[in-house]
């Protein structure tokens, strides 16, 4: 099966687009590849192939010491079996650091930031003796450190103040390629932390700054994102940088209806490689939406 006939299973149309197209696949190293991991880089390869563009693979690995050397090489061996291979050299995110604290100082420059010293259970003991409003995420940060005078030599995170963030950003909106225009609500998520106390910057921050770094036109990943996308839209107004297409593709399923991942120790890709079983057949049944037993495709 080609690739746009893969794509045609879940867009309404191939997309027209003028510039040069260029997609992703980001993994982080902080455990094993699963069957759902195959599929996302397979709708982000079959994409920049349907349309001539470029594939990029690169490795989220800012996340401390959950980031190991031995997940990074088995990633690499993983898309070589699968036969999905990326334009260009392999990007890692532990060599960008100088762009997110670039990005991180313009936000403190604009007032928007904030340090945080609270911890989990400071939170959770805060939201007994205050509401607040819930989002995707669940309960909002209570803002207990929102207008203290927090000492910078204190180990913190930085906040986001999301009310003036989203003063001075305006209306926001953006386009799925399968749900269509879409409203960007970040107020929903509060205050979030875009700068953490154990690493550098939030999955948020990062991954915003290097797609629009990187030319990304299209962010392709799965659906479990979509909501996310209103604070990439927010900080892409804040930080001027370029407002990609998205595609939230579905996701893989386990036999109890949940979506496959690695803190569930869903079986890994390195398993299947090391077992013998072929990369390409794989991928191929996966194009035709042939998945193995107990395995679904969520709906959107």
């Amino acid at each position: 099966m080609s690739a746009d006939d893969f794509l045609k299973q879940y867009l309404p149309a191939l997309p027209q687009y003028d510039g040069a197209v260029v997609t992703r696949f980001a993994p982080s190293p902080n455990g094993r590849l699963h069957l759902g991991h195959a599929f996302s880089a397979l709708c982000a390869h079959d994409f920049a192939r349907a349309l001539n563009g470029q594939f990029h693979l690169r490795i989220e690995d800012i996340d401390g010491t959950r980031s190991r050397a031995e997940h990074v090489a088995a990633i690499l061996s993983d898309m070589d079996w699968l036969g999905l291979h990326h334009d260009g050299a392999v990007q890692f995110q532990s060599q960008n650091i100088a762009r997110y604290e670039a990005a991180r100082d313009r936000l403190i420059a604009d007032g928007l930031l904030y340090r945080c010293i609270c911890t989990r259970s400071d939170i959770a003991n805060a939201l007994k003796h205050k509401p607040v409003p819930h989002g995707p995420d669940g309960p909002h940060y209570p803002g207990t450190c929102r207008d203290s005078d927090i000492d910078p030599s204190v180990p913190h995170s930085l906040r986001i103040d999301m009310a003036k963030a989203v003063a001075q950003s305006g209306l926001l909106h953006w386009v799925d390629l399968a749900a269509g225009p879409q409203f960007a609500d970040p107020m929903a998520f509060g205050d979030v932390v875009l700068w953490r106390k154990d690493a550098p910057a939030s999955y948020h921050l990062a991954a915003t700054i290097d797609d629009a770094a990187d030319g990304v036109s299209h962010v392709v990943r799965g659906q479990d994102l979509f909501g996310y996308t209103a604070i990439h839209r927010l900080l892409q107004k804040l930080l001027d940088l370029p407002e990609p297409i998205y595609w939230h593709h579905p996701l893989l399923l386990d036999a109890s209806g949940e979506k496959l991942a690695k803190s569930k120790s869903s079986p890994a890709l390195s398993d299947r490689r090391l077992a013998g079983e072929c990369g390409d057949g794989l991928i191929n049944n996966l194009r035709q939406g042939t998945l193995p037993l107990g395995i679904s495709l969520s709906h959107a």
